[in-house]
């Protein structure tokens, strides 16, 4: 079996089941209204409670929001490509689920930011360029980094390498359908993703019809597009090319 072949079969079988899985938990659609709300009523109450001296913490509990946040979603996610549902328990479970995972990503990533500011103050004028580079980097290299979060029971660091082993083995099979996703989704909604951890797309605020439908369009494609991820990375990672060659259920 050709590797063109291969991308073809896994892909169908992928879409298959995403198309299942969308269509049995649509409602994921309107998670990003209620994560926008409640981060937005989260910087709100600590803006208010922690001022003065007290503001040096307001960056740590942000952070621990942001993870939660994350981790409810990923948790959805895990639901869904595992059992084919979600309900209101699981949303109530979600915000700590894997929230000590990936706050310790965050952690990890503060301190990379920490030791790339150093040659980034020492290239000067090219600071940006080289800061622009690293992002790309980071967003190629460690795509499936979220998948790798809530299918694999790796720690924070374990998980960082597993994803960029996983790209070193299926970079052409998992970076080819999510840049067409991508690449459709940014000429629906002018959106492009630059996050890995991007949960839901923002909210314009244009309150037409229009607005309204291309927001909710948007988003049903970005849920769609994040099971279709957690159905192919579920395949990628289970098997090799040989292994489905001689195992065609992975195709089913």
């Amino acid at each position: 079996m050709d590797l063109l072949q291969d991308i073809m079969l896994v892909n169908k079988s992928t879409f298959k089941k995403s198309i299942k899985s969308f269509s049995k938990n649509w409602i994921i659609i309107f998670t990003g209204l209620v994560y926008m709300f409640l981060n937005v009523f989260m910087i709100m109450t600590v803006n208010t409670l922690f001022r003065g001296v007290l503001s040096i913490l307001a960056g740590l509990i942000m952070a621990i929001v942001s993870s939660s946040l994350i981790s409810n979603y990923l948790y959805l996610l895990f639901n869904i490509i595992n059992y084919d549902r979600i309900t209101i328990e699981d949303f109530k479970d979600g915000f700590k689920y894997f929230l000590r995972k990936i706050y310790g990503i965050f952690f990890i990533a503060w301190i990379g930011s920490y030791l790339l500011s150093i040659p980034l103050q020492m290239a000067g004028a090219n600071a940006g360029l080289l800061s622009k580079i690293v992002s790309i980097l980071i967003l190629v290299t460690l795509n499936p980094l979220p998948e790798t979060i809530y299918q694999k029971h790796y720690s924070s660091g374990e998980s960082i390498k597993y994803a960029f082993e996983f790209m070193e083995e299926n970079w052409l099979n998992w970076l080819l359908p999510n840049v067409i996703f991508h690449s459709i989704l940014y000429l629906i909604t002018d959106t492009l993703i630059l996050n890995i951890f991007t949960i839901h797309l923002s909210l314009s605020f244009n309150f037409t019809l229009k607005g309204i439908g291309l927001y909710i369009l948007g988003q049903a494609l970005f849920s769609f597009i994040m099971i279709y991820r957690g159905h192919l990375f579920k395949i990628l990672s289970t098997s090799t090319r040989r292994k489905r060659m001689y195992m065609n259920k992975f195709y089913d």
